[in-house]
């Protein structure tokens, strides 16, 4: 399905998608309507707990979000360049947004932060917590319920280096 001329894609990697499942928050992703959400066919495989294969077969279903593979031979080459020194998952999202001009969604960090920051640009990686910043200033999350899920998400092990989303969202 094409996107919409004004619509943003945002290609997601597998740990915002995880965070997402932890905190029982998927629908966001259909919940902003300035955005695509795509999913690589090599970052689904990677979620692997039936529980979440399954929320995530769910949110595909229901169209939240939608999964495509890598065509181009442009695509695959880049592909396999990036998978020499990073995961396949990350891999096929940096592949998918430099040959498309989409948006990266992960929350990786050192080299494959780097990669998207040389290839893409600064403007074109959005974190978890970035998904929920657009998400306060979209109206569908308030600034209460961002730190709830912060909470949860440090129980799981994903740190914020933040105290709340209101020092976020206060920043210019």
């Amino acid at each position: 399905m094409p996107s919409a001329p004004s619509e943003k894609v945002i290609v997601t990697d597998a740990n915002v998608l995880i965070n997402l499942i932890h905190v029982e928050r998927l629908d966001l992703l259909s919940a902003l309507a300035d955005f695509k959400f795509v999913v690589p066919d090599h970052v689904a495989t990677e979620i692997t707990i039936p529980e979440q294969r399954q929320l995530l077969q769910a949110t595909l279903t229901r169209h939240d979000l939608h999964q495509e593979s890598l065509t181009s031979p442009q695509e695959l080459a880049l592909y396999a360049e990036l998978h020499r020194f990073m995961g396949q998952g990350e891999a096929a999202c940096l592949a998918m947004a430099e040959s498309r001009g989409w948006i990266v969604a992960s929350d990786e960090r050192r080299r494959f932060r780097r990669e998207v920051f040389s290839r893409l640009g600064e403007g074109r990686l959005v974190t978890t917590p970035g998904l929920l910043v657009l998400a306060i200033r979209a109206g569908r999350l308030s600034v209460d319920e961002a730190d709830q899920v912060k909470a949860v998400l440090e129980r799981h092990r994903f740190r914020m280096r933040f105290g709340s989303f209101r020092d976020v969202i206060l920043e210019p």
